[in-house]
């Protein structure tokens, strides 16, 4: 009877012992695992693109043109059409300049313009020739690139094609009107009499920049003979 009482005891003792909550742990609790974020990396930085080339044409008031027409130039104001587009400059940087020319030839000034455009060929400014008062010469000692004018031809009592709008001139200084002598009146321009040469803004003969104008029937006073218009280029010739 007694070791009965005896193991009835252990039994207690047993279930009492299993009832008990958990003692907390004293030694070092292992870190909670999460899961990482992905590692966030910076986007690369990339160029920013020029942007595309753009030309608006629009028509063009006697005020834009106080100095290059007056009346009895062989062509009227309202004949003529403003073109404003972009050109890559000599600074390698897009710029924004103004052509005045015929109505009639606006689509071959655009087209070849966006070729030197997209070819990043440099020109060095594109301002009307109202800017300098209407002086041929200022402008082109200035290297500006300009087409109507309302003016006889050099060395000549008739008119230029410049005076139809049917001519422009780009980058005079690097592109001179060169005499049989080879002078030129600009001193500026005095390094840039020879062809062919190498240099920025420069045409040579049957380069890409004279075979762009050709493809839309226009001429280069380059090839003339004797006299050499490097500048130059005219609908048709002349």
């Amino acid at each position: 009877m007694k070791r009965a009482a005896t193991l009835a005891l252990v039994v207690l003792a047993s279930v009492a012992c299993g009832g008990q909550s958990p003692v907390a742990s004293t030694g070092p609790v292992p870190p909670t695992t999460s899961e990482t974020e992905p590692a966030t990396s910076e986007p690369t930085p990339t160029a920013t693109e020029p942007p595309s080339f753009d030309a608006e044409v629009s028509q063009v008031t006697r005020d834009q043109l106080r100095y290059s027409w007056r009346e009895g130039c062989p062509v009227h104001y309202r004949d003529l059409r403003l073109i404003r587009m972009t050109y890559w400059g000599f600074d390698d940087k897009p710029h924004t300049g103004e052509l005045v020319v015929r109505k009639t030839v606006t689509d071959d000034i655009v087209q070849v313009f966006e070729k030197l455009y997209d070819w990043r060929w440099p020109i060095r400014r594109m301002e009307l020739i109202d800017v300098y008062k209407g002086d041929d010469y200022d402008s082109i000692d200035a290297d500006n690139t300009s087409a109507f004018n309302c003016r006889q031809a050099t060395g000549s009592s008739s008119w230029s094609k410049h005076a139809y709008g049917e001519a422009l001139d780009i980058n005079p200084r690097e592109n001179p009107y060169v005499t049989a002598d080879g002078r030129t009146a600009h001193s500026n321009a005095r390094k840039y009499t020879k062809r062919p040469m190498k240099g920025k803004g420069v045409i040579n003969p049957g380069d890409k920049v004279v075979r762009a104008f050709a493809q839309v029937g226009w001429q280069w006073g380059g090839n003339w003979s004797g006299t050499k218009d490097y500048q130059h280029f005219s609908k048709g010739g002349g």
